[in-house]
């Protein structure tokens, strides 16, 4: 098939990678336009891009893909697919129509759980147990269409969105295969999604990410989880930002000397030092251990060495 493939991120990148080597004949691929990135604020390049010019492929970059000379340019190169893979960008109904087996999506979810922007962030967030790939027949809904393959991973305990980006980006180009395998070969079923058990995984914003020291510690354990590596869950110590990347619940008999007894008055209070790991919060109903840290301004550290340059006592307040 001539498949024409749009993506952005790093998490398209295998998908692109597995349809090269697939044998199909990849006329182009879109992608959003360079970013300007880092302190210098140099136009990058996607991952996407890099690795469509690193394979000789031709690479479109429209500000909008929806304008009528876009669309005449998709119309020219007269695709039997398109797949797309966290593009950026909404598809209008003329894009959607113009091949003759339409557009398929790969989605990071259980769909119709976590329809949206972030849903592996909100999954791990949320404390699910489990997630997956689906690989969608793409309608002018957000991420309604009709199920092509799903497939799903468990989501361990101490996984983060890091993690489970890694291994949903690989079972993605893998499903994305069969999918376009059955479609070649006119064998493709597809299945309608059950609207009414549709969740949303909505954008994150900077509330999303600061930490509410009055929920439990698995909830704060589980936002920690699920915005590392990007974009971090934070509190404030004094006057600024400390991003938490990694902490876990902790029992009270792992923090030296005798906590605070927990209080509505005490959550966010330093509670003491965990040997071997670091210090202990009060939440609600329970202690959390922080175990990596990052102050504004300075790098990733393990708690306990960030403890030896930072006055992180008992009774201190986060937040």
């Amino acid at each position: 098939m001539r498949i024409l493939f749009m993506g952005t991120p790093e998490f398209a990148v295998q998908s692109l990678d597995s349809l090269i080597k697939s044998g199909h004949e990849i006329i182009c691929v879109v992608t959003q336009p360079d970013r300007p990135k880092g302190r210098g604020q140099k136009l990058t390049p996607s991952p996407v891009k890099v690795a469509a010019q690193a394979a000789g492929i031709t690479v479109y970059q429209p500000q909008k893909i929806k304008t009528p000379e876009f669309v005449g340019q998709l119309k020219q190169l007269n695709p039997d697919l398109i797949v797309v893979v966290a593009f950026g960008q909404l598809l209008s109904k003329e894009i959607l129509e113009l091949p003759q087996n339409g557009c398929i999506n790969v989605h990071a979810s259980l769909l119709p759980q976590y329809r949206g922007a972030a849903p592996i962030h909100w999954a791990v967030i949320n404390g699910e147990t489990k997630t997956g790939i689906t690989i969608m027949q793409m309608d002018e809904g957000l991420d309604s269409g009709d199920s092509i393959i799903s497939r799903a991973i468990p989501i361990e305990a101490e996984d983060t969105t890091g993690l489970i980006h890694d291994k949903l980006a690989q079972l993605g180009a893998e499903l994305l295969i069969e999918a376009v395998s059955l479609i070649d070969s006119g064998a493709v079923v597809k299945t309608p999604q059950d609207h009414e058990k549709a969740t949303y995984a909505p954008l994150l914003t900077k509330a999303t990410e600061k930490i509410d020291w009055s929920k439990t510690p698995r909830d704060i354990c589980n936002l920690v989880r699920g915005l590392n590596p990007w974009p971090g869950a934070y509190t404030m110590l004094g006057d600024k930002v400390l991003k938490i990347w990694m902490a876990r619940p902790c029992n009270i008999d792992e923090i030296a000397g005798l906590p605070p007894a927990i209080s509505d008055s005490s959550v966010g209070e330093i509670a003491g030092r965990v040997p071997g790991a670091g210090f202990a919060v009060v939440s609600s109903g329970g202690y959390i251990v922080v175990t990596e840290v990052q102050l504004q301004g300075s790098k990733k550290l393990k708690a306990e060495e960030f403890m030896h340059g930072h006055n992180i006592d008992r009774g201190l307040r986060l937040g």
